[in-house]
Formats: structure tokens, sequence, C-alpha cells
């Protein structure tokens, strides 16, 4: 994924969060994403694995699991990386969220109203969220809200009126694709495209099944799930 927006030769790259957490390569994963992403946001199974704001009975079983074994293995570069990392950030055309502008790191928004509450706690004419590993791109214009799920190839105007896209996930996309997912945006000419990106989905699986971690992790990988 990184290798594609490279060809892009982006001005910034901006990570939403959770950088650790199902994966059986934690440590690689946070030396990436720190050399790559110029904004990054912690994710609630980022601060699980530090032990910061969050509660191991508010995670599935898989995801507790997952979490005290990425815990285990973090080691201290990438433990003091995401011990600095807050889950928001706000430009000047643009406010990110890894879940939501009223829960910055629990609240999925999947529906109109987190939606709309969402862009009304905000004012910028663009917010990011993720969490929920689905890409999608909303417009509220007129006090209507419209837009929908974001496949592949998708084209959004970012004008006028405001938006609130989530870009998907690169590790484990929830949309029935199985390929990691991104967004490019051009603010300039207001212009955003869902991209995706094939990837070894066997060797990660093979990875995460060596490292003893739930099955269930690498199997939904397979589908997009």
């Amino acid at each position: 994924m990184l290798a594609a927006i490279e060809q892009e030769r982006p001005d910034a790259v901006w990570c939403l969060g959770d950088t650790v957490g199902y994966g059986a390569r934690p440590n690689e994963c946070c030396a990436v994403v720190r050399n790559a992403a110029d904004v990054c946001l912690a994710g609630n199974h980022d601060l699980l694995a530090v032990g910061r704001a969050v509660l191991e009975a508010d995670f599935n079983a898989d995801a507790t699991a997952s979490g005290r074994w990425t815990s285990e293995m973090l080691d201290e570069p990438s433990r003091t990386f995401i011990g600095g990392l807050e889950p928001e950030a706000h430009f000047e055309h643009a406010d990110l969220f890894h879940a939501s502008a009223r829960d910055p790191v629990w609240e999925y928004v999947l529906g109109a109203e987190s939606a709309l509450a969402t862009l009304g706690l905000t004012e910028a004419s663009l917010v990011l969220v993720g969490h929920s590993h689905i890409p999608f791109a909303l417009t509220l214009e007129r006090d209507e809200l419209s837009g929908a799920h974001a496949p592949a190839g998708t084209e959004v105007d970012l004008a006028p009126g405001r938006r609130l896209c989530n870009p998907g996930s690169v590790g484990q996309p929830r949309d029935g694709d199985w390929r990691a997912s991104w967004l490019l945006l051009d603010l300039d000419a207001r212009h955003a495209s869902f991209r995706r990106v094939e990837y070894d989905v066997q060797a990660t699986q093979a990875e995460i099944r060596d490292a003893g971690l739930p099955a269930s992790l690498a199997e939904r990988l397979s589908n997009g799930v």
C-alpha cells in the first residue's frame, strides 16, 4: 500500500489509528508508520496495547487476546510511539478522528445519527474517521445527508457542501473486499479517490497463526469481514 501511495507523491500521509492490535508484526508496523505517516492517531487497539484509557471489558474475546499478546510483544520504541499518540487531530480544512467527534476512541460512525452528530460537532469542510474498517463517503448539503459505502474506484467531488469520509482499513477491511483500503485526497482540487491494493493474504494469515493469535483473525482476512 505504501508503494502505491508513493507513486502519487503525496504531500502528507495520515493514519487514523489502530496501527497495532490484530496482526503478528506490531513492532514492524509501528516502525513503518512512524517513518511514513506525517500524522498518526491513536486507536482503541493502540490504547489497549499500551494500557491507556481503555478497559479489556470493552473488547471482544479475540480482540482482548490479541491486545494482550501485542502488549507483551511491543518493544520500547513502539511503546513510546503509541504512547504519544492522540485519537484526533485538526487542520484548517480537515478534522481527523479515529472513531468520531462525539467519542474519538469508541463510537462507530455507521448510520445517519452518528454521522450527523460528528458533522454537528465539527466545522471543517472535510471530516475523516476510521474505526469501523468500512470505506464510505457522505455529503451534508442544505441539511440533507447523502452518500454510502465507497468501493474501490469511487471518485468523490469534495465541493460543495461538507464531506465525512472513512478511508477503510489497510489491515482488516470489513466491506467484503479483502484488499487493503486507502483514500487519496487532493484538497486543492477538492477531490477524493478510494483505492484498493492487493497483498499476500496467505502469508499474513500464516504469520497470525504461527504467532498463536486467534484463528478467526486470520480467517476473516480472506473475505474482508
